[in-house]
């Protein structure tokens, strides 16, 4: 069986350069990638503040899953990346608002820092559409 490969983009001028995509479609399967607090604006949003970037990390996994076909409801994996593991309960407290019902695996972990050290926090998600029929 071979699968079409659909590239996801959310009009990042950094994917073309660096040459990656938002999310990439493969079957049923969706992987987002390392998904940080930035607003419409190129700015980033929630600065200082990891609860509002945790927020706006899922909003933009939520647009990119329902680009591809899907949504958060067929999230089976999150990883939580940190600059501050001290911050996990804040974060963790706004990912289940998300995902109470769903309840994808999840892995925590902390960093130095990102790229941008406005960022507390980036986001991955891994998602299989259930009910796919190809």
């Amino acid at each position: 069986m071979e699968f079409d490969r659909e590239l996801i983009s959310n009009g990042n001028p950094m994917e073309a350069v660096v040459g990656f995509s938002r999310a990439v479609r493969v079957g049923p399967f969706i992987a987002v990638g390392g998904t940080a607090p930035v607003g419409a604006d190129g700015k980033t949003v929630g600065v200082g503040d990891v609860a509002a970037q945790t927020r706006q990390c899922i909003e933009i996994i939520k647009a990119a899953l329902e680009q591809a076909g899907s949504g958060l409801h067929d999230v089976v994996r999150t990883r939580i990346i940190l600059t501050d593991i001290n911050n996990w309960k804040a974060a963790i407290d706004v990912r289940k608002d998300y995902f109470r019902d769903v309840r994808p695996v999840d892995t925590i972990m902390a960093i130095d820092r990102f790229v941008n050290p406005e960022w507390l926090i980036e986001i991955e998600a891994d998602a299989v559409i259930a009910d796919w029929a190809g």
